[in-house]
């Protein structure tokens, strides 16, 4: 039931952090996978990692915000399994925090053309490739700033509460095709989480809102991924699963 085996997967910003141990968990599982990320060398590592263990994966230099390049990823990602995209998972991100006085439009907008159009972009160049067998997933990864909202990262928290409305609207219009589209909400220890975890009174305020009183690491996030991708998945659409110790209930 929590099988990938025969599938083929796309994951974006899959070069570090939470997207590499999604990679390779779906490697794993039996997925054969397109370890994509905008470091082109990162991107390469995790797919030598996944070949060292026998996994059947291939490296792409991806800026989620560029169409052409999101189609190429697309097609090469199903080409590993005889021209069909099974699973996306859009896992890319960047962030730029500021107070909102001091928050610029440019970095405003830098973050919403990553996370929000990045996933869009990424989306739709897959659609064409995805089966409407009941196998086909697109995977979206928001957080608690989209569901709560966050100080000094108004940008941050925008992007990943219109990924969130992107999600469920997917969700809706897919379901025709028979490809269900979900959402997850992590929080592990990621260099994304780095200037948080560095700083003493910022680790311990985060902690104190997270109920099981630690931070995760990749690996024990990715599980979620792969039940989202699975078979034991395929009654599920239009949802958020918070995957944090608790700190969204």
């Amino acid at each position: 039931m929590f099988g990938l085996h025969g599938r083929s997967a796309l994951v974006t910003g899959a070069g570090s952090g939470i997207g590499a141990a999604v990679a390779e968990a779906f490697a794993a599982a039996g997925a054969a996978v397109l370890v994509s990320d905008i470091d082109e060398q990162a991107a390469k590592s995790v797919a030598e990692r996944i070949r060292a263990t026998g996994g059947t994966t291939d490296s792409f230099a991806l800026d989620v915000r560029d169409g052409t390049a999101a189609a190429e990823a697309a097609r090469r990602a199903a080409a590993l399994a005889d021209g069909t995209l099974h699973i996306l998972v859009n896992i890319a991100g960047a962030i730029a925090p500021a107070m909102f006085p001091d928050l610029t439009q440019e970095a405003f907008r830098r973050i919403i053309d990553i996370h929000l159009v990045g996933s869009f972009v990424c989306s739709q160049a897959a659609l064409p490739y995805l089966p409407e067998d009941g196998s086909g997933r697109i995977i979206n990864v928001t957080s608690a700033a989209g569901l709560q909202g966050t100080i000094g990262q108004a940008n941050y928290g925008a992007a990943k509460a219109g990924i969130i409305g992107l999600t469920k609207s997917l969700a809706k219009e897919l379901a025709r095709r028979n490809v269900t589209v979900n959402a997850l909400a992590p929080l592990a220890a990621t260099p994304m989480t780095q200037n948080i975890r560095s700083n003493e009174k910022l680790a311990q305020k985060t902690l104190a809102r997270i109920p099981l009183g630690r931070w995760a690491q990749p690996a024990e996030i990715a599980g979620s991924f792969v039940f989202f991708a699975s078979d034991a998945a395929a009654y599920i659409t239009g949802q958020v699963l918070p995957v944090d110790g608790g700190t969204v209930m």
